[in-house]
């Protein structure tokens, strides 16, 4: 870490003395023992109870890669080879399947047990460091805990680790290893095209080779629906972000009567579940839809006519972009109300004795001020709207689409990604596109964040 040319050392806030490299270097034999037969060291000073569990998590994991998972890591190399077979029994008259491998399973099982070796060396350290614990307190002569009074400074000084435990748990089941899980399908060839829906293999880099490859027409596709996608959200984030808050100032302003009423209309339609309104836009824009029956029974268009909002590539993107603001502008509204109502008075007092006007004065105090403090939730705005699935899967499906393409004129990444699994069943290319699109969004995060006001001038409006 450095600092003016100053190096410093990072220093540990919470130093302990039990850490698993005195234990190696200065415990003793019990301890050492330990990291063989995990709660010996516990057991030796009296907490026999502690040391049965840590001895019984061991035993449980050497159980496990005994039956199971030393099987699993086997197989995770080669992802399988035993196709499932026709074979004709006479008995019955019909012809009945042999078990083969399935390479989906393998992978995952095969990830499952790397996380749970994962999770054994964390347990592994703890119970060391536990064992040299015990050693120490006994020969400082110092009171070492039993097992009840280890639970009851769950509701004290550990307390953190009891609240911490169950959702690290599930962060792992839910979080990490469908993560791990769906980067290591990239590197596979699990799709649809070869018939490798139940056996694959690794392939390495080839599906991202074919991604960056602009002479490929997946490549092509990919950087077709990229950049449409950044262009989405970024118009799609300031346009909602601008119009809310002109909005909110428009009702903030001093002559507007009842504000109170105007902020229930916009809020009222915030309530709404978005799918319903979305289903019932699409239904109005449809050929034979009430905006195109009105606009002929005006005369603006022919008897047979009716506008492309949906068949048109131009025109659906316009229309996805208003239909999105129709239904995130009230949101910004209710976001950015409360934070204008604090910048302070004096500010805009000063700016009127200096003469400013009002598109002086909402360029140097309010969009500042307003972009300090919603820098962190533009950046989460951004995020939605890279995965705004809603809007565009329910309105134009992502349509137009050429002819033999997987994706559409107004299709995003996420909406792709549904297309290529769930539709096309090309799921190897799916999970490159889904690491691309959390490549993308983390680097636009971090930059955004980083060089932003809110994280580099924080005494700023204070």
């Amino acid at each position: 870490m450095k600092k003016r040319g100053i190096v410093t050392k990072r220093v540990n806030e919470f130093p302990t003395p039990y850490t698993c490299r005195n234990a190696i270097q200065k415990g003793g034999p019990e301890t050492k023992l330990s990291m063989i037969l995990m709660g010996l060291g516990n057991f030796v000073h009296g907490q026999k109870i502690k040391g049965l569990l840590y001895l019984a998590v061991e035993v449980a994991y050497i159980v496990f890669m005994a039956v199971n998972g030393i099987t699993f890591l086997s197989m995770l190399g080669g992802l399988g080879s035993v196709p499932q077979k026709e074979v004709w029994d006479e008995a019955s008259q019909v012809y009945l399947y042999t078990k083969g491998d399935q390479s989906i399973l393998i992978l995952l099982y095969g990830v499952a047990t790397i996380l749970v070796s994962v999770l054994m060396v964390f347990a592994w350290r703890g119970a060391l460091q536990s064992a040299y614990k015990a050693e120490c307190l006994a020969k400082e002569g110092k009171h070492v805990n039993t097992f009840g009074e280890d639970l009851k400074s769950l509701l004290h000084e550990n307390l953190h680790r009891l609240l911490m435990t169950p959702p690290m748990i599930f962060i792992f089941g839910f979080t990490i290893l469908p993560l791990i899980f769906m980067i290591c399908m990239a590197f596979t060839n699990y799709s649809v095209e070869g018939n490798k829906l139940v056996l694959f293999d690794w392939v390495g880099l080839e599906n991202f080779r074919k991604i960056f490859d602009f002479g490929d027409s997946l490549g092509q596709t990919f950087w077709s629906v990229f950049g449409w996608t950044m262009v989405w959200a970024v118009v799609a984030t300031f346009s909602n972000y601008i119009l809310g808050m002109l909005l909110a100032l428009f009702i903030n302003w001093k002559e507007i009567r009842a504000k109170k009423m105007w902020r229930f209309c916009f809020a009222l339609t915030v309530a709404i579940p978005h799918f319903v309104t979305l289903l019932i836009i699409k239904s109005m824009l449809q050929p034979e839809g009430a905006v195109n029956i009105l606009l002929r029974n005006l005369g603006l268009i022919g008897a047979t006519q009716s506008l492309p909002f949906f068949t048109d590539a131009t025109w659906a993107r316009v229309v996805v972009i208003l239909i999105n603001i129709w239904v995130g502008v009230p949101y910004t509204l209710l976001q950015v109300t409360g934070i204008l109502q604090n910048i302070p008075t004096e500010l805009y007092e000063a700016a009127r004795v200096d003469g400013a006007g009002p598109i002086v004065t909402f360029m140097k105090i309010t969009l500042p001020y307003m972009l300090f403090v919603t820098t962190p939730y533009l950046i989460t705005t951004f995020t939605g709207n890279v995965n705004n699935f809603n809007v565009i899967f329910l309105t134009t499906e992502g349509l137009p689409r050429s002819v033999g393409s997987t994706a559409g004129k107004t299709d995003l990444l996420i909406t792709w990604l549904y297309k290529l699994t769930i539709e096309n069943q090309y799921f190897d290319v799916g999970a490159v596109v889904g690491i691309m699109t959390f490549v993308t969004l983390t680097i636009v995060s971090l930059v955004t964040f980083t060089f932003s006001g809110s994280n580099r001038n924080e005494e700023a409006f204070r």
